[in-house]
């Protein structure tokens, strides 16, 4: 298991967002850890400045749900290294969306950018354990056995 620690930032209201430092391409990042989100998501224009052709995002004929439409266009990446903190998985098939309105958002509220959305598919499968006391996330190293 390895515990990773979180930030909580306050939102303009009542609401807040959970980051999470990663490194993506060996580049540190920050991430929204949300378990609403049912896929980990990157974003295009942020792995674009990343110096990754977009050759390699892979078409889908999916539109994604969420982020306030219904009609964002979405790709397929396999990422080769993907870290947060001490845990770490290889290969790994993620979607790529357009998280410009949130990054401008951010922006607008003096938050820093972030790369993506780490979603359901990663805290499933890895047994995530959020403790919002501790601020703190625990990832099992070795994927559960999922049906």
């Amino acid at each position: 298991m390895q515990i990773i620690p979180f930030e909580i930032v306050e939102l303009q209201g009542d609401g807040f967002h959970v980051l999470i430092d990663v490194e993506l391409f060996d580049k540190p990042s920050k991430m929204v850890l949300d378990t609403g989100a049912s896929k980990t998501v990157f974003d295009k224009q942020t792995l674009l400045n990343f110096g990754i052709p977009e050759s390699t995002f892979q078409n889908t004929d999916i539109l994604s749900a969420g982020l306030g439409t219904n009609k964002m266009q979405s790709f397929v990446l396999e990422i080769p290294h993907f870290r947060i903190g001490n845990w770490q998985v290889k290969n790994y098939a993620t979607a790529v969306l357009d998280l410009s309105t949130i990054n401008y958002a951010y922006e607008k509220m003096n938050i820093a950018p972030i790369i993506g959305v780490l979603g359901g598919d990663i805290l499933r499968l890895y047994n995530a354990k959020i403790d919002y006391r501790k601020q703190s996330l625990t990832l099992r190293e070795r994927p559960l056995k999922l049906k």
